[in-house]
């Protein structure tokens, strides 16, 4: 039944497969720092340059980093960098930071710990306006935004919203895909929320309301949303034995949002699965030398082909094993952000000279993962080459309080909410 009535609905243009007639090239673009701050030095920073489509490799000189559970800021304060704990924007929770991908990485769907841990970063206003306060910073969301929360879509029409005003200011948000947003392409619901699939339902009726106009409907739908979620809960009693129903048509209206080419699903293909800003490297679960071996850039562009439902024929679109299915996947893997506790030294040796050689490759110096929550909070690992900001934040996974990893000249230090006050928890060299 559900498939028939999917087949029946008039489908957003953007849903449609389509053959792909333009070859794989770099995308080289900057941002006009249309307020332009000076720096430390007295000079006005230079634009930020973007190489790749999706990005992939980004120079921001000048700016702060920031990175956690749920998303990672590179804002102005030096050379620095910022890390929150990856708000995993999920929906749920946040897997790493944001799943959020661990916090300060993995959101999962939690709008308010989103909101709380973007607060801490310096980056959004706390008046309730939505309003970017980062000026210069560079703020970056480490992935898992969907699943385990009901609040998915107005995540990340937050942070589109954000890099637009971003942008007016020198500044920049950028996002990272992790392995919940390319489960939900899939079709893998598993880890879908009751109340994430109502959003849907509702979602979509709204882009149909604004004639299938994806930026004004998306854009508009962080204030919109709270209005739908508390007509929900005033309806929940009106469904009674009717629930069924709703779900099915939840998941319904997920499928044609979410399945390759779909509207949502060519929101998500803007973003990266790796990203390189500077010296430092950001993916969800981590980069092996096998990934650097096969490209980057390569590995982006597939994803987000396959998530346009974009073919070079007319097949469908290859699937992106190498960076999306499999343990050893970039979004699912977990070999730096595991415990260490239960390894062998030959072990963690081995782990290390992995690292390196996939930091010497990529020429960097350090990388940021979200994807395991981290029951510590943020931490680093193998001499500091390796930064784990998923904490859980999200209620869908530890409801942990939001920490925020940042890093100003060189120097690493670890900050933490406490309630209206912010504490530092712990400060280290990184060199």
């Amino acid at each position: 039944m559900a498939s028939s009535c999917l087949n029946s609905l008039i489908l957003p243009p953007c849903s449609l497969p389509r053959r792909v007639t333009e070859t794989c090239a770099s995308l080289s673009s900057s941002y006009p720092a249309l307020n332009p701050t000076s720096s430390s030095t007295g000079g006005a920073l230079k634009p930020i340059v973007i190489n790749g489509d999706p990005p992939t490799f980004v120079s921001a000189p000048g700016r702060r980093i920031v990175a956690g559970n749920l998303l990672v800021i590179i804002s102005l304060f030096g050379f620095g960098a910022f890390v929150l704990p990856c708000l995993s924007l999920v929906l749920s929770s946040i897997d790493t930071v944001l799943s959020f991908s661990g916090f300060v990485g993995d959101v999962h769907g939690d709008l308010d710990q989103a909101r709380c841990a973007l607060e801490i970063a310096g980056v959004l206003s706390s008046d309730g306006q939505d309003l970017w306060t980062g000026g210069e910073t560079v703020l970056i969301q480490l992935g898992d935004v969907l699943d385990r929360g009901e609040e998915e879509i107005a995540i990340l029409s937050l942070l589109r919203s954000l890099d637009i005003q971003a942008k007016a200011q020198g500044g920049a948000v950028f996002q990272v895909n992790g392995n919940h947003e390319t489960m939900n392409v899939e079709g893998d619901f598993r880890y879908v929320d009751s109340g994430a699939f109502d959003e849907c339902s509702d979602f979509l009726a709204y882009l149909e309301d604004h004639q299938y106009s994806w930026e004004n409907a998306f854009l508009g739908w962080i204030g919109e949303s709270k209005r739908c979620r508390e007509d929900r809960k005033l309806s929940q009693n009106h469904w009674g034995p009717w629930n069924l129903v709703k779900r099915q048509k939840g998941v319904i209206a997920r499928s044609i949002l979410l399945r390759p080419g779909g509207p949502l699903a060519c929101e998500l293909a803007r973003h990266a699965v790796v990203l390189k800003i500077n010296d430092w490297v950001f993916c969800h679960g981590g980069l092996l030398p096998r990934h650097v071996a096969y490209g980057v850039e390569r590995m982006n562009y597939e994803v987000s082909q396959w998530m346009r439902g974009f073919s070079e024929d007319d097949t469908s679109p290859n699937f992106p094993f190498i960076a999306t299915k499999g343990f050893d996947s970039v979004v699912w893997n977990r070999l730096y952000s595991r415990d260490m506790l239960g390894l062998e030294g030959y072990q963690i040796n081995q782990i290390q000279s992995v690292l390196e050689e996939t930091l010497q490759l990529l020429g960097a110096k350090a990388m940021v993962v979200g994807h395991t929550p981290q029951s510590t909070g943020v931490n680093c690992k193998y001499n500091c080459s390796i930064w784990c900001i998923d904490v859980g934040m999200s209620s869908g996974v530890l409801n942990s309080r939001p920490e925020v990893l940042e890093i100003v000249e060189n120097k690493a230090r670890v900050i933490r909410s406490k309630r209206d006050r912010f504490s530092e928890l712990q400060a280290v060299d990184y060199t």
